[in-house]
């Protein structure tokens, strides 16, 4: 399990395994890409190269190169010689199962099998794997991973913390901020954050306390601003004042659990799904899905040469 980690295995190439890809290459590596859709190439080196760029402005590896990307609609041939393998394969039990308990039976023992699954435990995954389950682990990622730094590290029933910590390091020396979860939860952490604030903006609109668009202004440009710098739980601490945490829970615990008390369980209807999405686009102001992505990474850009010398 010592051996180094320079050849990287792709397996899908739609958005994450394309991001994944590029932020692979712009490290230095030779990443080696296998996806059985029809235009699956075409489509990842347009993605690559529309996202060098930024990536020239995070600065590239020595070694960086666009060159260093190999396709093949095989996928025995992808991973055979890889030192680890991403998989961002559908989010179906039964397949990953299938391919897990095939990459298991290919691939050396020290080669690291990392899921991007954002839902599925890999304990199911790694149960049909017969030779080394040890060696699989969740992988997940925040979109679009060659920008957001944020993995987390979850590993299965029989997943051995030597995994944990070789694919630890590997993402760390990457410029990746990992999170590792000590119990699997479906979803992962930075999910299930996600969707507790927005199941409450649900709420709020289908009750007609706020439009789409002032839920996201609120969001965006209220505590969405501190977040980007320090989690929740920092920024109350900086709430408290002088007297810090401590305080901030001797003054708003109360308030806080009475909120808590509150909250809505919203149900995703027809009419609710359609208010959403009515206003949502009427919030792009009929802008394009790309666009909006290409503002969206450049904030992040900003942010990320902002934070650029924290540890």
């Amino acid at each position: 399990m010592s051996k180094d980690i320079n050849r990287i295995a792709i397996i899908g190439t739609g958005v994450i395994g394309a991001s994944w890809a590029a932020l692979f290459l712009a490290k230095g590596l030779d990443v080696i890409a296998t996806d059985i859709a029809p235009d699956a190439k075409t489509k990842l080196e347009a993605f690559i190269d529309a996202a060098w760029p930024a990536l020239e402005r995070l600065g590239l590896a020595p070694g960086a190169s666009r060159s260093r990307l190999e396709f093949t609609a095989n996928l025995d041939d992808a991973v055979a010689g890889s030192d680890f393998v991403q998989e961002n394969g559908p989010e179906r039990i039964d397949f990953k199962q299938d391919l897990y308990r095939h990459l298991d039976n290919i691939l050396a023992p020290s080669t690291i099998i990392a899921s991007s699954s954002s839902g599925l435990t890999m304990s199911e995954i790694q149960s049909a794997c017969r030779n080394h389950p040890e060696r699989c682990v969740i992988g997940h990622p925040f979109n679009p991973p060659h920008l957001i730094p944020l993995v987390e590290i979850v590993g299965g029933a029989k997943t051995s913390e030597e995994t944990i910590e070789r694919v630890t390091a590997f993402y760390s020396g990457l410029g990746k901020r990992t999170v590792r979860l000590h119990k699997e939860v479906p979803g992962h952490v930075a999910n299930r954050l996600q969707a507790a604030l927005f199941r409450e903006m649900v709420y709020l609109i289908s009750e007609g306390v706020v439009s789409v668009a002032d839920a996201d202004t609120a969001v965006s440009w209220g505590p969405g601003l501190r977040w980007g710098g320090m989690g929740p739980s920092l920024l109350f601490h900086l709430g408290g004042g002088d007297g810090g945490i401590e305080h901030f829970f001797e003054q708003f615990t109360g308030p806080m659990s009475a909120w808590w008390r509150v909250l809505g369980t919203p149900e995703l209807t027809p009419e609710v799904r359609a208010t959403i999405i009515r206003g949502v686009h009427e919030e792009t102001q009929s802008r394009s899905t790309h666009e909006l992505a290409a503002h969206r990474d450049e904030l992040l850009l900003g942010l990320l040469s902002l934070r650029r010398d924290e540890r």
